[in-house]
């Protein structure tokens, strides 16, 4: 409008041709000076937008990590655009050396590419997300194959997928608990789940690994019978023989391969898997512990009978 303005009254207003020249380069170093200006202050503005948003999400992630999941954050998370019934799923691992906290804004992309909700900070030596959705099968996985190109080469761990964002704690504690473990499992794929590496936690003192082994194959092994563990026991000193098994256990070699059969289907473990058979090891060393712990805290008090015996008067 006011370069309109100009153009219309600055004929009239210059006395000759050259005044108008004059007039005309002043007014466009005018146009030009307040163009910049104002890209100036959008510039200010979007950069003060973005560091603000970027404060937000680590405050979100960050309560996230400390169970501090009250409405503060879930109203921290509803300004990022988060869907407060979307299920949310942790990821741990380290950043890129060569990036930092700039890899936040590529998880965003990714994220927006996928049809998903992402938020992400870097604390300390670890780049923590919260994505939204299941995350249960990553393999083969074109969002979770993108994400990984964010993480560094080191071990990534997936804690489980939550209803909510509010719960999401349980999962991040399971995702770190998970990224502390890690490196007593050799051979363990990347990404892997929090729960794949319940002997590796046990083994440092995680009390919910612990309770998770008894929980899911020591209880339902037990009550399958003592036929079954027994066996499954056997097996395993045996260094996974079956013919030396059946000897000891004097019965036929194609019994036992029928109990491991038994075994795999109601732990979800093959026996006859080396991972799997190191995790129904030590599940079964954690089971016998835990029993041994349960019966000297709770002794069993024996019982003295009294004989009534007549008194004479």
């Amino acid at each position: 409008m006011a370069m309109e303005f100009f153009e219309q009254w600055l004929p009239a207003l210059a006395r000759n041709e050259q005044q108008l020249i004059a007039l005309t380069e002043a007014v466009l170093r005018y146009g030009r000076e307040l163009g910049f200006a104002a890209a100036s202050v959008y510039a200010s503005a979007a950069e003060s937008r973005g560091a603000w948003d970027t404060r937000l999400e680590a405050l979100v992630v960050d309560a996230v990590v400390r169970g501090d999941t009250g409405s503060d954050m879930l109203s921290r998370a509803a300004t990022l655009n988060w869907d407060a019934t979307a299920p949310a799923t942790v990821l741990v691992g380290t950043p890129p050396p060569d990036q930092g906290v700039s890899v936040v804004s590529t998880v965003h992309t990714i994220a927006q590419k996928h049809g998903r909700a992402a938020l992400a900070v870097v604390q300390g030596s670890r780049l923590v997300m919260v994505v939204s959705g299941d995350m249960q099968d990553p393999y083969g996985d074109q969002f979770m194959t993108d994400l990984l190109t964010n993480f560094s080469d080191g071990p990534v761990v997936i804690g489980p997928t939550t209803r909510t964002l509010s719960a999401a704690h349980f999962s991040a504690v399971e995702a770190l608990a998970g990224m502390e473990a890690v490196a007593g499992w050799r051979g363990a794929p990347r990404p892997v789940h929090a729960g794949e590496l319940l002997p590796e936690r046990a083994l440092l003192g995680d009390r919910a690994a612990l309770d998770s082994l008894i929980d899911l194959l020591v209880r339902p092994l037990a009550a399958a019978g003592s036929a079954l563990t027994d066996t499954l026991e056997t097996y395993l000193d045996c260094g996974a023989a079956v013919e030396t098994c059946a000897r000891k256990l004097f019965v036929h070699p194609n019994t036992v391969r029928y109990r491991l059969k038994r075994i795999s289907e109601i732990t979800g473990r093959d026996p006859m898997n080396p991972r799997d058979a190191y995790v129904l090891r030590v599940a079964s060393t954690v089971g016998r512990l835990a029993q041994a712990s349960h019966e000297t805290t709770h002794p069993v008090t024996p019982i003295t009978f009294f004989t009534n015996r007549a008194i004479d008067l």
